[in-house]
């Protein structure tokens, strides 16, 4: 909204006072200011949602003593923090994109949509969580089955656009320059449904100590901003030799919206939490960077920036597995950690909340720089 008011400065060359408008065609300007908007925001209105939260009884329960007994040990004062606080980080991202973003893009749409649906299957999880106060939720194959229409969608704006579709079919990987599939076909959505499913649930994994979530969610978004920059700028991508789009740009500001408004969010997520993001938070977040991650062709990239993220649900994949198979050969189920996913490991062993909160963000940071790296090293 705010692109348009550069315009003026063409309309009306002779006003010299509003040559200062032409700042507000620059992504990077734009970008900047989404995020400082949607952190301002996140504070100012943070204590009256969660005010809200706690009038309307929404807290988080906690698994019981005799479902989880360690676990009820290192959380059990938790119960009722009010939880669905991602409505906090939602209205904010999206207010501030709708302000600083170019609404005539239509990735920009796609990716606000994407936080909508995610955020409402999220809202609808929570909702059910609190309602019967356990952990319990929307089903898994629910999730998915929700999960899996929204890459439906996704595949069919890519490939019902002459501009993008023979790109969007392409499959990039880290550290190669060119392609190392040129055409996926009909495995296109079902790469793009992996690529969103995982993420979404990845992110949704991790949400599991105050502020951890939050936290690596700010290093991700900023860096895929940087990436989505690079992407939408024809000189920058040539440099670099990675897929050009020229819509991508636009997404830097929704990206460093978000990165503004976990910051916020993270002001009242710290330890100890005033509030939770829940599953309103934490699957539109996931699905965000999925989409992003689509829009660039930087979808095995994600694997890196988002390592944490990766790290988390390959845990809980390998301790179920693991389960699996041991009780079918021994007639009891074993585990390879303590409890997964793996944050909670590293809890049993002795390290303090606040440690691996700390510990596991400096990983994200990591990360995240050497998913940049890789721009250069191929």
């Amino acid at each position: 909204m705010m692109y348009f008011l550069h315009e003026l400065v063409l309309r009306f060359p002779e006003w010299e006072f509003l040559r200062a408008l032409n700042v507000f065609q620059y992504i990077t300007f734009r970008a900047i200011a989404a995020a400082v908007t949607a952190f301002l925001l996140s504070l100012l209105c943070g204590n009256w949602v969660i005010r809200r939260l706690i009038s309307l009884k929404l807290g988080q329960p906690i698994r019981t003593k005799e479902e989880v007994n360690k676990l009820f040990e290192l959380h059990g004062q938790k119960a009722g923090t009010p939880t669905m606080g991602g409505v906090l980080i939602l209205g904010t991202v999206i207010f501030s994109s709708l302000l600083w973003a170019r609404p005539d893009n239509t990735a920009v749409w796609l990716v606000l949509f994407t936080l909508i649906y995610c955020g409402a299957l999220g809202f609808w999880d929570d909702y059910l969580k609190v309602a019967k106060k356990n952990s319990a939720g929307v089903s898994e194959r629910t999730k998915l089955v929700a999960q899996g229409i929204l890459a439906a969608i996704v595949t069919a704006y890519f490939l019902t656009n002459p501009a993008i579709e023979v790109q969007a079919r392409e499959l990039f990987v880290p550290f190669s320059k060119d392609p190392v599939i040129m055409n996926l076909g009909a495995l296109t959505f079902f790469f793009f449904a992996i690529v969103i499913m995982g993420s979404s649930n990845a992110v949704n994994l991790t949400d599991g100590l105050d502020g951890l979530a939050a936290g690596c969610t700010c290093t991700a978004s900023f860096t895929y901003g940087v990436l989505a920059y690079a992407a939408g700028n024809f000189n920058i991508a040539a440099y670099l030799d990675i897929p050009f789009y020229p819509f991508a740009g636009e997404l830097a500001v929704i990206c460093m919206a978000m990165v503004g408004a976990s910051f916020g969010f993270l002001w009242f997520n710290c330890h100890p939490a005033k509030v939770f993001m829940g599953d309103t938070g934490s699957l539109a977040i996931g699905g965000m960077l999925g989409v992003v991650a689509i829009c660039t062709k930087q979808e095995m990239l994600l694997v890196v920036v988002g390592g944490v993220f990766v790290i988390e649900a390959v845990s809980v994949l390998i301790q179920r597995s693991w389960f699996k198979v041991t009780k079918r050969m021994y007639g009891e189920g074993r585990r390879i950690f303590l409890m997964s996913p793996v944050h909670h490991h590293f809890e049993l062993m002795g390290w303090k909340e606040n440690t691996v909160i700390v510990r596991f963000w400096i990983l994200s940071i990591m990360f995240s720089l050497l998913g940049l790296a890789t721009l250069k090293l191929r």
